[in-house]
């Protein structure tokens, strides 16, 4: 027996920070870069990233139960960034930045596609985000956002058809051009 006279297995509730710690450590930067496409924003997203961490940490035991964390960690992070569209805590923020300066022709794919992504709807934009940026499958999405998967596949058409008028001609922007 140790030392301290207890035995060799620490409770199971000991190891759950340290597990929290390890996940948040290995997740956090793959959870900004979804936030980022989210907010369109640094700070919002560091922002956004920090209330998910803290809501994973707080009900860890049972995130670190679902199959699939990552996937918990997503929703979490999806879910908090729409109760905060709906609650309008984003647009107090916006009131005090000037509006974004239209991008140029030569301007970086990225700053395009982040200027075009913040002219959509936010459950729209979580939706293209999600579907094409994380890949989900139309059923994931819909089960995420708690709609159906007529709904996802709709918004995404009407969602990719606003992002073609803004964007322009698509062959600028591909590789083989």
């Amino acid at each position: 027996m140790p030392e301290n006279g207890r035995g060799s297995e620490e409770p199971a509730g000991s190891r759950r920070p340290e597990s929290f710690e390890a996940f948040a450590r290995v997740s956090q930067r793959r959870l900004y870069r979804t936030a980022y496409l989210l907010c369109g924003d640094p700070d919002a997203a560091r922002d956004l990233t920090q209330t998910t961490l803290a809501k994973l940490f707080q009900h860890w035991r049972r995130a670190s139960a679902a199959d699939h964390v990552d996937a918990y960690a997503r929703t979490v992070l999806t879910r908090t960034y729409l109760a905060e569209r709906r609650r309008r805590l984003r647009d107090l923020l916006a009131h005090s930045r000037p509006d974004p300066r239209p991008a140029s022709e030569h301007a970086d794919l990225r700053v395009t596609l982040l200027a075009a992504l913040a002219g959509l709807p936010p459950r729209a934009r979580a939706m293209v985000v999600l579907r094409y940026w994380e890949d989900q499958s139309v059923e994931s999405v819909a089960e995420l956002l708690k709609c159906s998967e007529s709904t996802v596949k709709s918004q995404c058409s009407r969602s990719l058809a606003k992002l073609r008028a803004q964007l322009g001609d698509a062959h600028i922007y591909t590789a083989g051009s």
